[in-house]
């Protein structure tokens, strides 16, 4: 069974390394050398970091004479947004209902304005 393209953008959005290399290429084309100098890691482990964004989509890479650069692609991380979009919809929707919640249950509980009046006159 073939795996869908959104589970395969997931996957390689799964990863902290991969997440921070997608934040640097925001920043426009970096070649390996210098997506792997914040990283503890050799290259080779950074290249195959990059193959899973290559084949999720989200990088495209281009070889300009001796020199192999990656490029940020938008087109998957907005499908993945979108999907997401929906769940953030019924979020906000539960958010409210809680709220509306809270504030007739915090209501029912708290005394009235009149009845801590009387009570501090009391005292």
């Amino acid at each position: 069974m073939a795996e869908d393209q959104l589970s395969v953008i997931f996957g390689a959005l799964a990863d902290p390394t991969r997440r921070a290399i997608l934040a640097r290429l925001a920043d426009g084309d970096a070649t390996v050398t210098e997506l792997a100098e914040p990283f503890p890691i050799s290259l080779p482990a950074i290249s195959r970091h990059l193959k899973v964004l290559e084949r999720a989509g989200l990088i495209s890479r281009s070889r300009s004479g001796q020199w192999l650069s990656s490029t940020l692609e938008g087109a998957p991380l907005k499908e993945a947004a979108d999907w997401m979009e929906r769940y953030r919809q019924f979020w906000d929707a539960s958010f409210d209902r809680l709220d509306a919640h809270l504030r007739r249950v915090q209501g029912q509980h708290e005394p009235s304005e009149t009845t801590a009046s009387s009570e501090r006159t009391r005292q």
